[in-house]
């Protein structure tokens, strides 16, 4: 993909047009997918993205800052770590079920976010390449961090993680009653305790 691109760069060049910022980014993005399925996640840098879209580096931080935005853009992941793993780090721990729930409720309730991770969700289902990624991506960048910044056991926020994703299949995917008809609210009271049970059993400040 990445070569295509740069040879449709090549003969707007001939034609004497300078490739425009839409063109520019669609070819570091075509880059990083190849070299994200060659190395992984960890093994990807910016500077070896940059080297085979044959731009300067500081451009690829122009355009995403950092290879974990480059990661989402190029996955089209339809959230941003970077974005969400404050807002559930931030604020009161004895809150924490609760605003992962809400946070999780209004993405998959709205439509526009919801058809990403219906996709994302399917391509790791029958991608094992996808999923190798993928995985890397939310170990290092998702739960990691949050385990850190909470102070509990990465093994139970990956449970708590879990859970949060049986809810969206079964409330928006399969759409089982009542929990599929049922009130952003009472959803809220009936797992968000469960959510906060993970998070105050795996205290490893104590």
């Amino acid at each position: 993909m990445a070569e295509r691109l740069r040879g449709r760069l090549e003969g707007m060049a001939r034609a004497g047009r300078r490739p425009g910022q839409t063109e520019t980014r669609e070819l570091i993005l075509a880059a990083a997918r190849d070299q994200f399925a060659e190395l992984g996640y960890d093994g990807a840098t910016i500077r070896g993205i940059a080297a085979q879209a044959e731009v300067n580096p500081a451009l690829v931080h122009h355009y995403f800052g950092s290879k974990e935005r480059v990661f989402v853009a190029a996955l089209q992941l339809p959230i941003d770590p970077a974005e969400v793993v404050p807002r559930l780090v931030d604020g009161p721990r004895s809150q924490f079920g609760e605003r992962i729930v809400r946070l999780f409720l209004s993405v998959w309730g709205d439509p526009e976010t919801r058809a990403p991770f219906l996709a994302m969700m399917r391509t790791v289902t029958t991608n094992e390449q996808a999923a190798r990624l993928l995985k890397q991506f939310i170990e290092r960048q998702v739960l990691a961090p949050v385990a850190a910044g909470l102070g509990v056991p990465q093994l139970r926020l990956a449970a708590a993680a879990s859970h949060m994703v049986g809810l969206a299949l079964f409330r928006y995917v399969i759409q089982i009653e009542p929990l599929a008809g049922a009130d952003v609210e009472e959803v809220v009271a009936t797992v968000a305790p469960v959510i906060q049970s993970y998070v105050d059993s795996g205290d490893v400040t104590a």
